[in-house]
């Protein structure tokens, strides 16, 4: 297939999403693209900042990446308004998130607050001991999530853009990147709740 000189259809999307290899990455940088104006949506409608948006954006588009090859999007609604009605309720999961986060503050005795009771030289103990298992465990769960990802999140978490990225590691663009990025943070976040 190549590549869309015009803007594709939900349907070409869809189609390519499901053939998988190239042209699913392809169809779905295209499909990202093409509703990323929710982003600046969301920050006017749900008064979020732009980085919590488009954290919302991605999660969406992953999701419905995943509801496309599963079979779950059946077609019933236009894919945009199945993939709005998607950001919408993850933007007010944010908005409940913040709000909730914000009000528990103040409801229990931290770990640090528990720590300010010991004295300083067993707190400073304890405190590099919670840092090295904490460390010692991301460590565990990024050499299980591959090394193409491995070193993807580490350079973002050293500060470097998609762009950089995408450059260093041999990416066709930071959108791609960071498409890429979004699919291995979530498997790391995924690797997290299983721990749990």
């Amino acid at each position: 297939m190549a590549l869309f000189s015009r803007q594709p259809s939900d349907a070409e999307l869809m189609a390519g999403i499901r053939a998988g290899g190239a042209q699913r990455r392809q169809s779905e940088n295209k499909l990202y693209e093409k509703y990323a104006y929710l982003i600046a949506d969301g920050t006017r409608k749900h008064r979020l900042d732009e980085e919590d948006c488009a954290s919302a954006y991605s999660d969406t588009v992953l999701t419905i990446f995943d509801h496309i090859i599963t079979g779950r999007f059946e077609g019933r609604s236009e894919l945009k308004t199945y993939l709005y009605q998607i950001f919408t309720n993850k933007c007010v999961d944010f908005i409940r998130k913040k709000t909730t986060n914000r009000s528990s503050v103040h409801d229990a005795l931290s770990l640090d607050d528990s720590l300010m009771q010991l004295p300083d030289v067993a707190r400073s103990v304890v405190q590099q001991l919670i840092a090295q298992s904490d460390v010692d465990h991301l460590h565990r769960q990024l050499r299980d999530i591959g090394e193409k990802c491995r070193s993807m999140v580490l350079a973002w978490g050293e500060g470097y853009s998609d762009e950089e990225i995408a450059q260093t590691l041999g990416y066709n663009s930071a959108a791609v990147a960071k498409t890429s990025r979004l699919r291995c943070l979530e498997k790391l976040r995924e690797r997290y709740r299983t721990d749990l």
